[in-house]
């Protein structure tokens, strides 16, 4: 694949990289098939779910958090420690509820009865991985909470500030079919999120491997694959991966299109939209198909990386009409039709 990646940036002027980096770098390459080994690891464990795996990678590349809509039952736990196992990376597991309250997330000050003085309890936000169960459960206090330690990387306990673990990835989860008793994330915190990941049931081979694999005297674990000083150079790797001109360009069609699709022959889809993406969007998509481009063992990125990843970065940032919702027209539907509409270069 790197071979005849290098041979399609010699024949396209388009995809020619800078001279301070060299596209044959080693080092890349093998940063690359490292993380490749992880999602490797992996699929020892987890069947099927190549997708939600390859995003997870995405996410930790770049630092960003990820928000996973599914179903209870479709292994969205079992993926999260089984990436920590892999990476030797420590997981905590917060199931969301009405009456949880901010500290429970965050962490609080105890009063030492013998000291006379406060000490900092931290809360299970203090890891690598955390997997923030059903997140639309818990209302808005304990939402911001998390949110803000998910933005800053860092939590506020009395007259200190503590810096979160590094690495540090938040995989928070909805269940798309069930509503009562929850509180919808708002659109400036939906926007927190880097990706937003759809996970569907498995295929019928695939469940068949399930049962196999789960109804066993010992269900499989992940082995260490990596750790967290090899994941911190494979994230230099990625800053060091090409964006050419005309993909920056692209991607700025992408994410105004979403704004104004009359301005790109996409006058239909004026009226299904009552906002677009923000500007975060933007940054978000150029550092996902960075990492997308690096995990195919490439040291540029292609348009097919962008438009791979751009309905994860889109989808919850698009604001819907009454008209859209009464037509039942989804997320996904407008921005496959953006991909369609906006030129690729």
């Amino acid at each position: 694949m790197l071979k005849e990646g290098l041979d399609q940036l010699k024949e396209n002027p388009m995809l020619q990289r800078s001279s301070s980096i060299d596209v044959t770098d080693e080092a890349l390459v093998e940063q690359s098939r490292f993380m490749m080994s992880i999602a490797g690891e992996m699929s020892r464990v987890v069947v099927g779910q190549r997708a939600v795996v390859e995003r997870m990678l995405v996410g930790l590349l770049c630092n960003g958090h990820l928000l996973v809509e599914g179903v209870p039952g479709l292994a969205k736990t079992l993926l999260v420690r089984t990436l920590g196992d892999a990476l030797s990376l420590q997981f905590n597991r917060i199931q969301f509820t009405p009456d949880l309250l901010p500290s429970d997330v965050v962490g609080t000050q105890v009063l030492d009865a013998r000291s006379g003085d406060f000490k900092v309890k931290r809360g299970p936000v203090f890891t690598n991985l955390l997997l923030a169960d059903e997140i639309n459960r818990a209302p808005a206090k304990v939402q911001s909470a998390l949110l803000e330690a998910m933005q800053e990387r860092q939590v506020t306990l009395g007259d200190h500030t503590h810096a979160l673990p590094d690495p540090f990835l938040v995989l928070a989860t909805q269940n798309p079919l069930e509503h009562e008793g929850t509180y919808p994330l708002p659109e400036a915190q939906l926007d927190r999120f880097m990706l937003k990941v759809l996970i569907d049931y498995p295929l019928r081979v695939e469940e068949r491997e399930i049962l196999k694999r789960m109804t066993g005297l010992v269900p499989p674990r992940a082995h260490v694959a990596g750790s967290g000083a090899q994941l911190a150079d494979a994230k230099e790797m990625v800053a060091k991966v090409h964006v050419e001109g005309r993909i920056f360009d692209y991607v700025l069609d992408l994410v105004e299109a979403t704004r104004k699709p009359e301005a790109h022959g996409l006058k239909e889809m004026q009226p299904l939209l009552d906002g677009g993406a923000s500007p975060r969007a933007g940054i978000a998509l150029v550092n996902a198909a960075r990492a997308m481009a690096f995990l195919r063992g490439r040291p540029y990125v292609l348009p097919e990386d962008v438009k791979a990843l751009a309905p994860d970065v889109l989808r919850h940032r698009i604001v819907l009409s009454y008209e859209a919702e009464a037509d039942r027209v989804t997320p996904d539907a407008l921005v496959t039709r953006l991909l369609e509409g906006v030129v690729v270069p």
